[in-house]
């Protein structure tokens, strides 16, 4: 211990997170148990990350194997694990090429910097805008948090990021603007997860896409929590009959283990050339590793049917609560990306949830957000309605 240095009672980490009274400690399927073998039902999946349940087999032996060979080494030489799942991630998406990191802000940070480098480098426009939209959430870095429409995350941080601009969500007539604005490009989400769980209108989607492509404006799609199968596709654009020059990705990608990724089509890929962009750690052979176990795993099994045929269900027993309790004003959201719109403090229904061994989120002050692992059962979907139903009672009578 330093010289003079006195013990504080306060933690060495900083405060950055208002944590819940669980300290979690292990973690199998739809489970996890904290230092005091309490066992609760995860319908939170790590904030949509872990796709396919807690510690899944299938990725777990990868990591296992992979562990007695390599874990690390630069993207200075060729990664085979890393080619193999850009080949996957290419040929089940619209993208032709991909950029490896090692979170969804990098990956969105990557989008952003490969749409003002394909303005300036490829096309010559020199407009380096990008358009968002309010209530959107796309990362935590100074680029991500000013790309991000809300101003709660922004605050405190100025000053923010030149070069970004904000249109409303699903509004029609905002997307007008474009033309006027003439962005590099537009980044937005399919389902404004952080934001409320809001999908996206399908037109208002391909009115977007046309302007875009009419106006040869680089299209971005953050799937940063839709993707990796969460909706009942590998990715929410599928859904939408459009194609992203750009797509974002990570959460779900690794099971777990920190991976992000961009997927790009050819065209506007062309704005990376050797040494414009790099990072270190990403798609390193453990990374990787995760990613290629998890995506085949998704793609050779029949999850994405699973995620359709159990998100139906899920919404039939949402759909019970909502009639027996006002409080819950809306469902929205789609496959397994779930939000209560409710008349109460959304907080308070998670501290009951906690109470009641289940573990779910918030998306603001009013809105619960249910993230289940994409194999959920039937079985773990009537646990979890009965334990919420038991939160909703409870504070229903004031206890």
């Amino acid at each position: 211990m330093a010289a003079n240095k006195t013990v504080s009672q306060i933690s060495p980490v900083m405060p950055t997170y208002a944590r819940f009274p669980i300290t979690l400690v292990k973690g199998k399927g739809s489970y996890v148990w904290d230092d005091q073998e309490n066992k609760y039902l995860d319908f939170t999946s790590g904030i949509a990350t872990c796709n396919l349940g807690h510690v899944p087999d299938p990725v777990k032996e990868k990591l296992e194997e992979q562990l007695q060979n390599l874990w690390h080494c630069s993207n200075l030489y060729h990664i085979p694990n890393q080619e193999e799942l850009a080949a996957l991630l290419t040929a089940n998406s619209c993208g032709d090429q991909v950029f490896f990191c090692n979170s969804g802000a990098e990956a969105n940070e990557a989008a952003i910097k490969l749409a003002r480098r394909y303005a300036n480098n490829v096309k010559g426009s020199g407009s380096n805008e990008v358009v968002t939209f309010q209530q959107s959430f796309h990362g935590r870095t100074l680029a991500t948090l000013t790309a991000t429409g809300q101003e709660k995350i922004q605050q405190g941080f100025s000053p923010l990021m030149p070069g970004f601009s904000y249109l409303p969500f699903n509004d029609n007539g905002a997307l007008d603007q474009l033309q006027t604005i003439k962005p590099a490009a537009v980044l937005l989400e399919l389902v404004q997860g952080e934001g409320g769980v809001i999908p996206a209108n399908p037109d208002w989607v391909k009115k977007l896409a046309q302007i875009c492509k009419d106006n040869e404006i680089l299209l971005m799609v953050d799937e940063i929590q839709t993707g990796i199968g969460r909706t009942g596709t590998l990715f929410a654009y599928e859904q939408y009959g459009i194609e992203p020059d750009v797509i974002s990705i990570a959460k779900g990608l690794g099971s777990g283990f920190p991976i992000g990724a961009i997927i790009a089509k050819e065209e506007a890929a062309k704005g990376f050339e050797p040494g414009s962009h790099g990072s270190t750690f990403g798609g390193n052979p453990f990374a990787t590793a995760a990613g290629l176990a998890t995506i085949t795993h998704i793609l050779e099994s029949d999850v994405l049917k699973h995620v359709v045929d159990i998100s139906a269900y899920l919404d039939q027993q949402l759909q019970i609560l909502k009639e027996k309790y006002l409080v819950i004003k809306e469902i929205r959201g789609t496959g397994l990306l779930k939000g209560l719109v409710v008349e109460t403090s959304a907080l308070e229904i998670v501290q009951k949830a906690i109470a009641n061994n289940l573990l779910i989120l918030s998306a603001g002050p009013n809105v619960v957000r249910i993230l289940p692992p994409l194999t959920a059962t039937k079985e773990e979907v009537n646990e979890f309605a009965n334990k919420l139903e038991s939160a909703f009672q409870s504070i229903e009578k004031g206890a």
